[in-house]
């Protein structure tokens, strides 16, 4: 006998609730990106390369549902209140503003009966977080760098006293 096993429910809407509780926790500001198509419901006048940056914070939403199949809420779009739906499966990932800690997912393929019977197009790579160095994870200069530096925002003798701005790259 062949056992077959349960069918498992994505570990997508639960990981987005984390990292939105996680933002919630440490009074960062949720964002959402998600990769537009029909199934969503979003203004789409604010779309960009079938794309859009949503912010799910309690400040900029009301009536927020991170439900298991759709993020669902109210929102504020150039002072004009819009509903706002999302299918769990078109969220690509959920970062906060403050430094882009977050998590990004593979989209998910749904095709309608039209979408079935036509040839399987490309599908654009989700987008990569990357986060900033930190000062622990930044590289120190060695003793001879440093004095080399030094030598070289060397001023002469009666410049002004004021600071001056250097441009690391």
């Amino acid at each position: 006998m062949v056992s077959q096993s349960p069918v498992v429910s994505s570990t997508r809407p639960y990981m987005v609730r984390a990292m939105y509780d996680w933002c919630v926790d440490n009074q960062l500001t949720p964002f959402i990106v998600v990769a537009v198509d029909a199934s969503v419901r979003v203004p789409t006048e604010f779309v960009r390369d079938n794309e859009i940056v949503l912010n799910i914070s309690m400040g900029a939403t009301s009536s927020l549902v991170l439900g298991n199949d759709y993020i669902d809420f109210k929102a504020r779009f150039g002072g004009v209140a819009r509903d706002i739906s999302v299918p769990m499966g078109r969220v690509s990932a959920i970062y906060a503003r403050e430094n882009g800690q977050g998590m990004t997912f593979p989209l998910e393929v749904t095709a309608t009966k039209s979408e079935a019977s036509s040839p399987a197009q490309p599908v654009t790579p989700a987008p990569v977080l990357s986060g900033v160095q930190t000062t622990t994870a930044a590289k120190k200069p060695t003793a001879a760098q440093a004095l080399e530096d030094t030598r070289a925002d060397a001023k002469p003798a009666g410049s002004s006293p004021r600071p001056a701005l250097t441009r690391i790259k």
